[in-house]
């Protein structure tokens, strides 16, 4: 990345720099992440630009935007920040009751609603000190393909804008950790009394309102390819955000919705929502935990993937 020549002149806090401006992509929310003042990022950034030989983030009304250069040097800055990381902590061995750390752990909320509540019960237990930021994470709008549908949150895991994703995948490329906490499967959730309830065959569910969990609106998904095989479709009726919401929608409508079989086991009875078989056969997908292996060598992380994995298995 550098020349030789240059590394005499080489700040590894320049590294820093640059991965806190990657991941906030403002200068005033770097500086205030970093401790430092808006007039000293700006200058970091002017010897990294001279160092690296690129202008590196673009100025915007909106903060600032990376340039092609920079978006590819953000995955080997990362690597060698934690390798430095891993190093550094191996001087202090990691003790989770003493930590005062906080790990960005991000999952779509159908999984968070499972392993959160375990996990932060283990963390009461045995690291009282250790805090955690949840971050919804969301497949790419209009991808069928599940490979290829969780891209853009592998690139941000790359770039260090979370610890660990928590993802319904089965296989990650080789630079990638993969860990299952669970294997989940759906069913058909309805508010108690649901006429579905007592004449749940495959016909009435098709004739029934659907609703369907999706950020974007999205209406078709596994459900559909599973009653097209059958030669049946199905009428959405509704689309919410999340799956918290979908409880609370159908609680109160005559409206159905195939949800994660877990999630509807800790939660509907809150909701006076119940579980119904489908009438279809649907996938089953494998719930894991995914992290750079190059991440594995900070000892804080390590413990908080075997802490996940605890916790979904128990589940």
């Amino acid at each position: 990345m550098l020349h030789e020549t240059d590394l005499s002149r080489a700040d590894l806090n320049l590294l820093v720099l640059f991965e806190t401006v990657m991941e906030q992509r403002h200068v005033g929310r770097s500086a205030s992440r970093l401790s430092l003042s808006p007039s000293a990022v700006s200058h970091g950034l002017g010897r990294l630009r001279g160092l690296l030989g690129d202008p590196l983030f673009l100025r915007t009304p909106r903060g600032v935007v990376p340039t092609d250069r920079a978006l590819e040097l953000a995955a080997p800055i990362a690597d060698i920040l934690a390798r430095v990381r891993g190093v550094m902590a191996s001087v202090e061995p990691f003790d989770p009751a003493r930590s005062r750390r906080r790990f960005v752990i991000g999952a779509p909320d159908g999984a968070s609603s499972v392993f959160l509540p375990p996990l932060l019960e283990a963390l009461r237990r045995r690291a009282p000190g250790i805090d955690i930021s949840m971050r919804q994470l969301l497949p790419r709008q209009g991808e069928p393909s599940p490979a290829l549908a969780w891209n853009d949150v592998i690139a941000e895991l790359e770039a260090r804008a979370m610890h660990v994703a928590v993802l319904p995948v089965g296989e990650m490329p080789e630079r990638f950790l993969r860990r299952t906490l669970y294997e989940e499967d759906f069913v058909i959730a309805v508010r108690a009394g649901h006429p579905f309830a007592d004449n749940s065959g495959i016909e009435a569910y098709c004739a029934m309102r659907h609703l369907v969990v999706s950020q974007a609106g999205d209406t078709a998904g596994f459900v559909d390819t599973a009653l097209a095989g059958h030669g049946l479709s199905r009428r959405i009726a509704l689309t919410v955000p999340n799956f918290m919401f979908a409880l609370a929608v159908l609680s109160e409508t005559d409206l159905v919705a195939a949800l994660p079989r877990r999630f509807v086991a800790m939660h509907a009875h809150r909701f006076g929502v119940i579980a119904v078989e489908a009438p279809v056969e649907l996938p089953r997908f494998l719930i894991s935990a995914v992290v750079p292996k190059v991440a594995m060598m900070d000892a804080g992380i390590a413990w908080l993937v075997g802490q996940l994995e605890q916790v979904g298995q128990a589940a």
